[in-house]
């Protein structure tokens, strides 16, 4: 059951889209190859496929490892991570820094599906391409797993620990700040103070979450000092509960069906391609 409920993060590909949209914007970055299908960048790391040691979630029945993150940390910090260490210097006290970072995103990322922005069911940018485009233009485009990861290596930059949060058909951010007294505090590890920071509705506020995830048992990586490896997780993700109680995840069974045949059929695809 566990292996099978770890399928459930590919419901990334099929949640993050559902919303409408008209807006076409092309990516300005370089370095792309397309390579059955799948598109690549400068890492080798598949921007249109969650699933693999390749997928920039790095998802298996083991695990998940945001790896498209570490595009934009450590050695490879730039943008993104920069913006949150002007944060840490503008902003001293730690609570109004942190909502002053989730306003910043929530503000200037404008929710687009990947299928209307890249043609793509799926395509996820990092952190570093959506705050280049911020600078440029005041404002970017991108979906549920855009928002987490820029928010994810701005938080980092800012000084917080940060993780990314699996939830049925949709990703998240969260940021540990123990002594927020706003809205729903998850327990990591037994480790509680870890908010959700839910960027994609204009109206939202750090700490927000919607009611169906409260109580419920989800997956989360805690973003470290890593660097962009192609490897599949050697160990099962963080399971966060909130502090009103835990308890198995419970999804309906049509919603499982269409994750699982995606990811068959993607599978039988890919034997018939080679």
């Amino acid at each position: 059951m566990k292996k099978l409920k770890l399928f459930l993060i590919l419901a990334i590909v099929l949640g993050c889209t559902l919303a409408a949209g008209g807006y076409v914007w092309a990516t300005s970055s370089e370095g792309f190859r397309t390579t059955d299908q799948d598109v690549f960048d400068d890492w080798d790391i598949s921007r249109t496929r969650a699933a693999g040691a390749d997928g920039f979630y790095q998802v298996t029945e083991k695990g998940f490892r945001p790896v498209i993150a570490y595009e934009s940390l450590g050695e490879e910090s730039n943008t993104a991570y920069r913006l949150g260490e002007q944060m840490l210097g503008q902003y001293p006290d730690r609570i109004q820094r942190a909502e002053k970072l989730f306003y910043y995103v929530r503000d200037r990322v404008r929710y687009t599906p990947d299928k209307d922005q890249f043609q793509y069911d799926e395509f996820a940018q990092n952190a570093d391409e959506l705050a280049d485009k911020i600078a440029q233009n005041g404002f970017a485009h991108g979906d549920c797993e855009d928002s987490a990861i820029l928010l994810a290596v701005m938080y980092k930059g800012a000084g917080y620990r940060s993780a990314i949060a699996i939830a049925p058909g949709h990703t998240a951010a969260m940021v540990y700040l123990p002594e927020y007294k706003k809205g729903s505090s998850f327990k990591m590890n037994g480790e509680e103070g870890w908010f959700w920071a839910e960027a994609t509705g204009k109206n939202n506020s750090l700490g927000w979450v919607a009611q169906d995830l409260i109580a419920e048992e989800l997956y989360a990586y805690e973003i470290t000092d890593e660097g962009v490896t192609r490897a599949e997780p050697t160990e099962a993700p963080a399971t966060i509960i909130t502090g009103e109680g835990g308890g198995s995840a419970s999804f309906p069974v049509p919603f499982f069906s269409i994750i699982i045949f995606l990811w068959f059929i993607s599978r039988l695809f890919r034997r018939r391609a080679h």
